[in-house]
């Protein structure tokens, strides 16, 4: 395997701005593209043509339109042509790896999952490495690989700590490279699907967006000025030390009624195993409330309450315009969705406006697609940071 996408590269920055804003908007006429990036048409011309001449860019028949609106020359909107390349991401669990192929767009076109029987570093990328070959036979115009991982990560190439996978300052992105000749970029998993999200989901075009993540951890990313906020503190548990009720459940993970102990999956499984002496599934545990049993419904409606303390406080201090709800855990809303926006109510001021929360039940798979996006970010960019 051998990357495809050199032909593009170095990119200019106006080069690249003209590159990402077709990318995610297009196709978009020459008139329009010149508008939103503020350029004339001569400086238009300039950075296009070799966009063109690289195949990243091309042009692409105007719609049809009423004969009236179709008045004076021809132009015609520049696009990508999606299938053009594909890039893998790789979502990393402590247990499994899942794996997608996704075009220039992320539109996923594939899926390939394995166990992981191994925690060693060469192990994973001996995995990692396999899925990408295997995924190769049918895409061979691989053009790059993203990794999520939970844990943080420096430079999206080394795991500086990943609690579950038990690492520390692994290179991931030179193990798999080597591996595979193909450019590769990690990153945290939260952060992969926040930057998905903004280029091509929920917070497509918006100014101010929040991704809350639930499930076996707590996740949290924002989105200021339409790019992601990183930070040194993502996945160093968030809500771990976020106290919603101080005299809420003491668990094994986070701090007397945190976000984390009142809110997670593991957590929500441990207060109904330690109140009732039965180990529940999640599912077990949401379908019981919902019938009614009264340990099930008071665990899940605290932790509604918890969401909506948590959700209301998000949007008291930074304001976004939409708050996308994903994870695994997310099922809470259909139990315990009116304790949420009940909670969120009284935690707001009267007047403030509605706020705009999109709840989505998320597989491992999404996960894996942010990841495939941050690849693409990073060889349409032709930079080490979007």
């Amino acid at each position: 395997m051998t990357a495809a996408v050199a032909s593009w590269l170095p990119l200019s920055a106006g080069e690249r701005s003209v590159a990402i804003e077709v990318l995610v908007g297009g196709p978009l006429s020459r008139t329009e593209l010149a508008r939103r990036l503020d350029l004339s048409a001569g400086s238009l011309t300039r950075l296009t043509k070799p966009l063109i001449e690289s195949g990243l860019l091309v042009e692409v028949p105007e719609a049809e339109g009423p004969a009236e609106v179709r008045q004076g020359r021809p132009s015609q909107p520049l696009d990508v042509v999606p299938e053009s390349r594909s890039f893998i991401g790789f979502k990393v669990t402590d247990d499994m790896v899942y794996g997608v192929v996704t075009t220039l767009r992320s539109d996923i076109v594939a899926r390939l999952d394995r166990p992981l029987t191994t925690h060693d570093p060469a192990g994973v990328a001996d995995l990692l490495a396999a899925m990408a070959r295997e995924l190769a036979g049918d895409f061979p115009r691989l053009a790059g690989i993203g990794i999520g991982v939970g844990g943080r990560v420096q430079d999206r190439a080394v795991v500086a700590e990943s609690p579950f996978l038990g690492w520390r300052d692994i290179p991931l992105a030179a193990l798999v490279e080597e591996r595979t000749g193909l450019p590769v970029v990690v990153e945290n998993d939260v952060a992969a699907l926040t930057e998905a999200e903004t280029w091509f989901g929920s917070g497509r075009g918006l100014d101010r967006f929040v991704v809350l993540t639930v499930g076996a951890g707590l996740g949290y990313s924002l989105v200021l000025g339409g790019k992601r906020v990183p930070s040194e503190e993502e996945d160093r548990g968030f809500g771990r030390h976020w106290i919603i009720d101080p005299h809420g459940p003491l668990t094994p993970d986070g701090q007397r009624g945190s976000a984390v102990s009142l809110l997670t999956i593991p957590n929500i499984r441990y207060q109904v195993q330690a109140a009732t002496g039965r180990e529940r599934s999640y599912a077990e545990i949401l379908r019981l409330a919902d019938a009614g049993e009264p340990m099930a419904a008071r665990v899940v409606r605290e932790a509604g309450r918890a969401l909506g303390i948590l959700v209301a406080q998000i949007a008291n201090f930074a304001m976004p315009q939409r708050i996308l709800l994903a994870g695994e855990g997310v099922g809470l809303m259909d139990v315990a969705g009116d304790t949420v926006a009940e909670t969120i109510r009284g935690h707001r001021h009267p007047l403030a406006a509605p706020i705009d929360l999109e709840t989505r039940v998320s597989d491992f798979h999404d996960w894996a697609r942010g990841a495939a996006v941050l690849a693409i970010q990073v060889l349409v960019l032709g930079a080490a940071e979007a």
